[in-house]
């Protein structure tokens, strides 16, 4: 069993590198973000609030973040293990985690941070979107769709994410070092923590990171 938990500043291709390692070894996908959005999609009084935020670049506050985590961590099953992305994001965050753990007797295999220059991440980011239908991820330079603007898996509009727009970019990389930095830390004491460098293709950052989990 493999339980991973991805890091890195936004845009840093984290949601890449979760998508190859979760088919890879058939990992169970926690994803903080995407239970966010699809709450928010149904409009629910969880996504109502959490809009409030998002849309400003700012992180949810940690208590609704840690209860949703730990239902999800208590409810779900992951007979491979799991890939915890975008969680925990705070010191206070990680205390959170690590209590639940030791609450659930799970223990973590590794912490992955891709390691990325904050100027990449801007023209990273500027050019991503995002079908507003299925969620498929685009990039105008890096990975356009076939049709500008059209999604090639379910034909719907592309769209871009407030949370992609520059100044919101800058916000949250600004909101990443003041209070998810610190996590590297936590996680290097541990013994836990694996720096990758995200500026490689995407390819190679998912050999390196299997290469180093297999050993």
């Amino acid at each position: 069993m493999i339980n991973l938990l991805i890091m890195g500043k936004p845009g840093a291709g984290k949601g890449t590198q979760s998508k190859k390692l979760l088919d890879h070894y058939q990992l169970f996908h926690i994803s903080t973000g995407n239970i966010y959005r699809e709450e928010i999609k149904k409009d629910s009084l969880i996504g109502q609030e959490a809009k409030k935020y998002l849309s400003e670049g700012n992180l949810v506050p940690d208590k609704m973040t840690n209860d949703i985590v730990k239902n999800v961590l208590r409810t779900e099953r992951y007979p491979n293990g799991f890939m915890l992305d975008g969680y925990p994001r705070t010191d206070a965050q990680a205390d959170a985690l690590d209590d639940m753990l030791d609450e659930l007797g799970i223990h973590l295999t590794a912490v992955i941070n891709v390691e990325v220059k904050d100027e990449v991440l801007l023209h990273r980011m500027a050019g991503r979107r995002v079908c507003s239908n299925c969620g498929q991820t685009y990039h105008v330079d890096y990975h356009p769709s076939k049709v500008d603007g059209i999604c090639d898996y379910c034909g719907h509009k592309l769209i871009q994410r407030e949370d992609d727009l520059e100044e919101s970019v800058m916000n949250r990389l600004n909101i990443y070092k003041e209070k998810t930095k610190p996590l590297l830390d936590h996680y290097e004491r541990k013994g836990l923590l694996m720096v990758v460098d995200g500026e490689q293709t995407s390819d190679e950052v998912f050999n390196e990171i299997v290469k180093r989990l297999d050993e």
